[in-house]
C-alpha cells in the first residue's frame, strides 16, 4: 500500500514539473509576442476588416479592452507556438505506461493531430471567415453601421478555430477507435448516413445561423470521416487470430464423443 502511494505521489510530482515547464515555455514565447500584440490582432481581424463597408471599423466597449484583447491574442499565439513542446511533455508523461506497439502508433498519430489542427485553423481563417463575413456584410440593412466589439470578435474567432481544429481531427479519432477495437471499419461504413446528418447538426450548433456556415463545417466533417475510414482500413490490419475467427467451427457431437472415448481409453491404459 505504501509503495502504491509513493508511486502516485511521484506521478503527481512529475506532472507538476511538466506543467511548470509548459508554463515557462508559454511565458518565454509570450514576452516577445507581447510587443507585437496590436499587429497580431490586426492580422486576426483582417478577414472581417476586409469585408466592412467603407469607413467601417471595430469598436471596444470595455475600458481596458483595447489592451487586454490584443494581449489575449498574443498569449494564444504563444501557446500555439509552443504546442509541439506541450504535446511532447504530455507524451513524455504517458509514454512509460504504453507498450512498444502503442508507442509506434502514437507518435505518428500525435504528429498528424498537430498538423491537422493547424490545417483546420487555416481553413477557418482563409476560407470560412471571408465567406461568412462577406455573406453577412451583404445582408446588413441600409442605415445600419455594422461594427463589432473586439472582445466578441476574439471570442467568436477563438471558438471557430477550436471547432474547425477539432473537426479536422476526425481521421485520427476514427483510426484510434478502430485500432483499440471500439468499432470496426464495416460498422463505420454502416453509420455513414447518421454521420452525414450529425455533421449538419454539429454545423448548425457551432457556426452562425446561416446555410453557408453550416455547409462549410458539415461537408469537411463528413469528408474527413470518409478519409478516416479509408486510412483505418489501410493502417489497421486484423490480427492473424482475428482473421481466422471466421473459419472456426465448433466440434460436432460425434467428434466430442470420440474425444471422450479416447480420453477414457488413455485413462484405462494408464491404470493398467
Amino acid at each position: 500500500m505504501a509503495g502504491e502511494q509513493e508511486t502516485f505521489l511521484s506521478h503527481l510530482v512529475e506532472l507538476r514539473d511538466r506543467l511548470i515547464r509548459v508554463l515557462i515555455a508559454v511565458g518565454i514565447a509570450f514576452v516577445p509576442l507581447a510587443f507585437y500584440a496590436r499587429e497580431l490582432y490586426s492580422l486576426l481581424a483582417a478577414p472581417l476588416l476586409a469585408t466592412l463597408p467603407a469607413g467601417g471599423q471595430m469598436i471596444a466597449t470595455d475600458v481596458v479592452g483595447v489592451f487586454l484583447v490584443p494581449m489575449k491574442v498574443a498569449l494564444t499565439v504563444a501557446f500555439l507556438t509552443v504546442l509541439p513542446y506541450v504535446l511532447y511533455q504530455i507524451w513524455a508523461f504517458v509514454a512509460p505506461g504504453l507498450y512498444a506497439h502503442e508507442k509506434k502508433l502514437a507518435i505518428p498519430l500525435l504528429v498528424a493531430s498537430v498538423i491537422l489542427f493547424f490545417v483546420g485553423m487555416a481553413f477557418a481563417y482563409f476560407a470560412f471567415f471571408p465567406m461568412v463575413f462577406g455573406f453577412m456584410s451583404k445582408f446588413a440593412p441600409q442605415g445600419v453601421a455594422w461594427m463589432t466589439d473586439i472582445e466578441k470578435y476574439f471570442s467568436f474567432v477563438l471558438t471557430m478555430f477550436l471547432a474547425f481544429g477539432v473537426t479536422f481531427e476526425v481521421p485520427v479519432i476514427v483510426i484510434v477507435l478502430v485500432k483499440i477495437g471500439v468499432v470496426d471499419v464495416a460498422k463505420l461504413r454502416e453509420w455513414r448516413s447518421y454521420v452525414i446528418v450529425g455533421s449538419f447538426v454539429v454545423g448548425a450548433v457551432f457556426t452562425p445561423p446561416d446555410v453557408i456556415s453550416q455547409f462549410m463545417m458539415a461537408v469537411p466533417l463528413w469528408l474527413l470521416y470518409e478519409l478516416g475510414i479509408v486510412l483505418a482500413s489501410v493502417i489497421v490490419r486484423p490480427t492473424p487470430a482475428r482473421a481466422g475467427e471466421s473459419d472456426y467451427r465448433p466440434p460436432s457431437d460425434a467428434e466430442m464423443n470420440q474425444e471422450l472415448d479416447r480420453a477414457e481409453q488413455q485413462s484405462r491404459d494408464g491404470k493398467m
